[in-house]
């Protein structure tokens, strides 16, 4: 859900800065817009398919590719959130022109930059219970092994 919202915010930022008119001042083009930052939400949805997976069958490999994908999203979120930092910290004044926008388009960086933690939260608590599950399943093939060979 948290991806979709970022996709969506990726596409208002992209009819925003589009529309600007080259003044004598220059666009404006925040490192967050030129790194496409907001449609790395993209990952977030593949991370949740691929959670949705692992509940419905639950292999070691499915495991460890969620892990592997929630790692990398948490990876994501936090150069997004310094990415995000360093544009909120430094303005140059574009043309009177495309103040507005850009005004608007800083303002929903202000937007994501509350959802990063959010989704970091997310990602680090699936990551948590997926190491868990996985050191779990381990453990039980480890006994069950060692219930066979007591037997024979």
């Amino acid at each position: 859900m948290i991806g979709i919202f970022h996709v969506f915010m990726w596409y208002f930022l992209l009819v925003l800065y589009k529309g600007q008119i080259k003044g004598s001042f220059g666009i404006y083009e925040p490192i967050t817009y030129k790194t496409g930052c907001t449609l790395w939400g993209i990952f977030f949805i593949i991370a949740g398919v691929f959670i949705i997976g692992v509940t419905r069958y639950p292999t070691r490999s499915a495991i460890i590719c969620t892990l592997i994908m929630n790692i990398f999203c948490i990876i994501t979120t936090i150069t997004a959130v310094t990415l995000t930092i360093i544009e909120l910290s430094h303005f140059n004044s574009p043309s009177y022109r495309n103040y507005g926008q850009a005004k608007l388009g800083r303002e929903v960086s202000r937007i994501l930059l509350f959802f990063y933690p959010l989704e970091f939260s997310v990602a680090l608590t699936y990551s948590i219970c997926s190491c868990s599950n996985l050191f779990r399943r381990q453990s039980d093939l480890t006994s069950v092994v060692e219930e066979a060979e007591n037997t024979f």
